[in-house]
């Protein structure tokens, strides 16, 4: 399989006119912000439009500027502002309900054929776990991955 490389901003205006169109996509994933349970270029994330209104706890891709795009968690929602984090962040960004372009449904991991549904029991269990070890994130993450350089900002 040949594989191809394209910009953020070239492609996800693209991966979200698909899911607008009512396409599911399966996005490979770039970055370290949903590590440790995500990796980068190693994973993929399936991808729907809203079937429901967006929950705290969500992984969701969201447009949090023009043409500048995260997959991240929901950590909070006030009225229209949603709260973002990814899994290996402690900070956070910030958008509105109408710049959520899609809710992940499901990832591939390791190499695997068959996705991990966010509706599982396994991810529902990991995702409320590690929603509450916010305060000592940061010594998980230099503990799971301290090969890697200026990851972890306060």
């Amino acid at each position: 399989m040949k594989t191809l490389r394209m910009a953020n901003a070239t492609l996800l205006p693209e991966v979200t006119r698909m899911i607008d169109a009512g396409h599911s996509v399966t996005l490979p994933l770039r970055g370290r912000s949903m590590r440790p349970f995500l990796e980068d270029g190693r994973d993929k994330a399936l991808l729907v439009s809203f079937p429901r209104p967006p929950r705290v706890g969500d992984a969701v891709l969201a447009e949090i500027s023009a043409g500048t795009y995260v997959l991240h968690r929901i950590v909070r929602i006030d009225g229209d502002a949603v709260t973002l984090r990814g899994d290996g962040n402690l900070s956070t960004e910030h958008c509105t309900t109408a710049d959520l372009r899609a809710l992940a449904v499901g990832f591939y991991r390791k190499g695997r054929t068959s996705p991990d549904m966010t509706s599982g029991l396994k991810w529902r269990l990991y995702s409320w776990l590690w929603m509450r070890l916010l305060p000592v994130r940061r010594y998980l993450l230099f503990a799971l991955h301290p090969h890697i350089p200026n990851r972890i900002k306060k």
